[in-house]
């Protein structure tokens, strides 16, 4: 497997990853938390969002037929959106040229990240 396989495979991207329903409730909180102060939502923020919709898609996925999953999947797919927009409007991501393209390359792009941001965090 290639390095750019094995960021965006699920299974090396959310390892050690917090069980996701403390993942949810941590997203909830920071959502009350700027909400409350009026704050513009971070980064961490919406990658761990999109992270988060992205790993429930994939439960769903595997576990019911692909009519039932759909709304999980298109969940994520959303999520993953905001996190590339968010990502263009203030980090300067590039779409140009880019491979963030459909639904799912986004959520590629989130599992990548979600990665590289989880690594930092046990530093």
């Amino acid at each position: 497997m290639t390095d750019a396989a094995h960021t965006t495979d699920p299974a090396a991207a959310y390892a050690g990853a917090p069980r996701i329903l403390s993942e949810i409730v941590c997203v909830l909180r920071q959502a009350q938390s700027r909400r409350r102060f009026g704050t513009e939502q971070g980064r961490e923020f919406w990658l761990r969002k999109a992270a988060v919709f992205d790993r429930i898609a994939i439960e769903e996925a595997a576990t019911y037929a692909p009519d039932v999953a759909a709304p999980a999947v298109d969940a994520a797919a959303n999520a993953a959106r905001q996190l590339v927009e968010y990502d263009v409007t203030h980090t300067g991501l590039s779409l140009r040229g880019s491979d963030v393209v459909t639904d799912e390359d986004c959520r590629r792009y989130v599992r990548r990240q979600y990665r590289e941001w989880s690594r930092t965090q046990l530093l």
